[in-house]
């Protein structure tokens, strides 16, 4: 193989196109994965080929031909079969042994071939910065470097041809190792995409532990210690016992209250659904509004932070009299989002901003927030929240950071093999013209292609599909090929990375035609300035390579980036899958819980002076669901989340009792799959929390049966609430909660919306309403 070939112009493209934006993120790592093989195939197979085609010409004699092929074959092999694969373990014995094998299969046939073999080595050059650490790769491939220029200059070549013969076996090698570098990346970024999710989980589910330890477990804890004293006073002094019962009672109803506030708190928030929702409440209050929403691309935690506090600012606008004109403005530049509130209302005073409960963690993001009257009498609310460029966890910024290091010397290397192509162009020049000024004027031109390259082309920011992009390109063809008119039969340029660059920007159709147009061209050009035919297919063929290397390259590394920011974006969406988690298991395993320990201390209390007998029995059952409490909170934070069906039921049965109740209840005594009866079991928890919590009920019947192909299981109760209602025992439902503005939320993690969630991931459907006769009905139908 010639070293003309390593290095001259170029056009080309593989089947496989730039992806489209609609092609879905997990399908891009396959696509990726099998472009770069393709390239692969197509550059290392092409390399091989030719330099077979050169060489056979030469060869006399059968044996001397098979051995060149046998030899070429092998290396051939080995690259693609062993060290091509993004899957091989490339510090492994084996892989030691290969570059062994390739060392020999590429020197050791020298002696008889000469210069026509002096391009193999070219693969133990790219194996040897794959297989051996960076303290040797380098120095190994500067020994490739030199061996290759000795072997031109042993075996009698010009200095020019030794120069051009060395760096196109540079050149050569580098791309080798940047292709099975960047398709290992790929497979590599594929396959921690899970593992990184993984581990934000559980960093997360760490926290909600702490979160839980903190907030509930000291409740639970007082409550049930009280009750055991309680249970030593009932004998001793009634009165003592009442007290202490009042203070479980409290007890139970404030951390309900945080219970429910914990679990609105986990779930992520709209940021575009609560604008819309306080521009409509605006509106309706005849307030004039405008709202500007650049939120740009947001961090979960930040973008469900600045909801809560648009909610709240709103809210605060809705209280004030005389308001007149809102603006809301949300804005994302310099790695930072602010949000502002400004209204016009203000008539005596600050009000209360309701930031209060939001300023800590608005802190703990390394934010800030300000609620104060300006000098034009407006009232301006303000949080600003710095926007991370990656998670703030251990375990993603390592694997991050070791991507990223690999990243930059894989784009570091770019220019670097570029710029080769250009030094390979202008030696091939000199061997065929030393006129100064056809020099310089391909210099200049190679020149400013590189740097027009380096600049936007090579930029993975770039966008692709912009009338600027098209503009690049035509500047970008007219240095290529202007310097064909003055320069004729002299004329040298690097196409390949017009192509190279012309297959990204281009549309799929025009990218082909583009494609074949300068594959035509460059052959006719090669034929004009009377290369023969061999020569021209020679030439023709080695520019199809570069260019399917610049694409190859280009490509891939764009795709690198994107799938590193995809990535970081399945890490958070793993981590806001896992915060609905939470809140949906918080909100379902204690809610009633705590409203039976509540409700169940109130009639302790009650029946304590009439029926101590009683009395002690209730509160053994204000000890059990204490206990049982507790193991909730446990189950939430390590996500073990199965719930029994007979237990929940008896449950069910005697907290509505000790209500004053009449319950009847039917259950199948059938074994159902776990999933099916955990998700009952949770709606049947759900159903009678409501009830405890939002009617005024006398009867309720709970019944389960067999339906085709399913289960069905049916709350009906006769106590709907209505205006002015108020829930038993005298508590306001939420009383701690105030109501954000906007419709009710029905997502998971709220109640019945929370059940439609759980049911629809089985395939099954709720339905809850009043009937014709007043009676409200709970439904929930799963398939089995």
């Amino acid at each position: 193989m010639t070293p003309a070939a390593a290095l001259e112009p170029p056009p080309a493209r593989s089947a496989t196109a730039e992806p489209r934006g609609t092609t879905a993120a997990d399908r891009r790592p396959r696509l990726a994965a099998y472009l770069a093989s393709a390239i692969i195939v197509v550059v290392v197979a092409g390399f091989s080929v030719i330099g077979l085609v050169s060489l056979l010409p030469t060869s006399v004699g059968f044996l001397r031909a098979a051995y060149a092929l046998l030899g070429i074959a092998a290396l051939l092999a080995i690259q693609l079969l062993w060290f091509s694969r993004p899957t091989v373990r490339l510090d492994s014995v084996t892989s030691r042994v290969l570059l062994a094998v390739m060392v020999v299969l590429a020197y050791v046939p020298i002696l008889t071939f000469g210069l026509q073999w002096a391009d193999m080595p070219d693969f133990v050059g790219g194996a040897v910065l794959l297989v051996l650490p960076s303290r040797y790769a380098w120095a190994a491939l500067a020994g490739v470097f030199v061996s290759i220029g000795w072997i031109y200059h042993v075996f009698g070549a010009s200095p020019l041809i030794t120069i051009y013969g060395a760096v196109g076996s540079l050149f050569y090698s580098l791309l080798f190792y940047l292709l099975a570098r960047l398709a290992r990346m790929v497979h590599r970024l594929h396959e921690a995409r899970t593992e990184l999710a993984q581990r934000a989980v559980a960093e997360q589910r760490l926290a909600f532990a702490r979160d839980l330890n903190d907030l509930l477990g000291l409740s639970l804890s007082a409550i049930a210690l009280k009750g055991e004293l309680v249970h030593r006073l009932m004998q001793k002094s009634v009165e003592q016992a009442k007290t202490e019962l009042a203070d479980i009672t409290a007890t139970a109803q404030r951390t309900l209250s945080d219970v429910r506030a914990v679990s609105h708190g986990y779930r992520e928030l709209s940021l575009e659904k609560e604008s819309r929702t306080a521009e409509t409440l605006l509106s309706a209050s005849e307030i004039a509004v405008r709202v500007h929403l650049d939120q740009g691309d947001l961090p979960v935690q930040a973008r469900t932070l600045l909801a809560k506090a648009l909610r709240e600012g709103v809210t605060n606008v809705l209280r004030l009299s005389d308001v007149e004109h809102c603006e809301i403005d949300v804005r994302h530049r310099d790695g930072r989002v602010t949000l502002e509130i400004v209204s016009d209302g203000v008539t005596a005073g600050d009000p209360d901003s309701g930031l209060t409960s939001l300023s800590a963690e608005i802190v703990a993001l390394g934010g800030t927030a300000s609620a104060k009257s300006g000098a034009d009498g407006r009232f301006r609310l303000r949080v600003e929240l710095p926007v991370p460029e990656r998670l703030d966890t251990a375990a993603s910024s390592d694997a991050e950071q070791r991507s990223d290091t690999e990243s930059k010397r894989i784009r570091g290397l770019l220019p670097v093999v570029m710029g080769m192509m250009g030094f390979g162009a202008t030696v091939h020049l000199l061997q065929m013209t030393t006129r100064a000024w056809e020099v310089a004027l391909v210099v200049g031109s190679i020149a400013a292609l590189l740097a027009l390259q380096f600049s936007y082309f090579n930029r993975p920011s770039t966008q692709l599909r912009s009338a600027q992009s098209y503009g690049m390109l035509f500047v970008q063809a007219c240095l290529v090929y202007l310097p064909l008119l003055p320069l004729g039969p002299h004329w040298v340029s690097v196409p390949g990375l017009l192509v190279g660059s012309a297959l990204l920007v281009l549309p799929p159709v025009a990218g082909w035609a583009f494609f074949a147009l300068n594959i035509a061209a460059y052959a006719a050009i090669q034929h004009a300035s009377g290369a023969d035919a061999g020569s021209t297919v020679f030439y023709t063929a080695a520019t199809v390579m570069t260019s399917l290397a610049v694409f190859g390259l280009l490509w891939l590394v764009r795709l690198v980036t994107e799938l590193d920011n995809t990535r970081r974006r399945l890490a958070e969406m793993a981590l806001a899958e896992e915060r609905l988690r939470f809140a949906r298991d918080l909100h379902d395993l204690l809610g009633m819980s705590l409203s039976a320990i509540a409700l169940k201390s109130e009639l302790t209390a009650r029946v304590l002076p009439l029926d101590r007998d009683r009395a002690a029995e209730e509160l053994a059952e204000v000890l059990g669901l204490t206990r049982q409490a507790l193991s909730d909170v446990r189950s939430v934070a390590s996500g073990y989340r199965e719930l029994s069906l007979d237990s929940e039921s008896r449950t069910a049965k005697s907290v509505l009792a000790a209500a004053d109740v009449l319950v009847r209840m039917e259950m199948l005594e059938d074994d159902l799959p776990t999933p099916v009866r955990t998700v009952l079991a949770v709606v049947l928890r759900e159903g009678v929390t409501n009830v405890l919590r939002h009617s005024r009920v006398e009867t309720c019947e709970i019944a389960m049966r067999r339906t085709d192909g399913g289960v069905v299981l049916e709350i009906v109760n006769d106590g709907v609430e209505r205006n002015g209602d108020r829930p038993r025992s005298g508590r306001p439902a939420d009383a701690d909660v105030p109501e954000p503005p906007g419709p009710r939320d029905t997502s998971p993690g709220s109640g019945i919306g929370n059940l439609s969630h759980r049911l629809a991931d089985l395939g099954g459907e709720l339905t809850a309403g009043v009937e014709p006769d007043g009676r409200f009905r709970l439904r929930a139908a799963v398939p089995v």
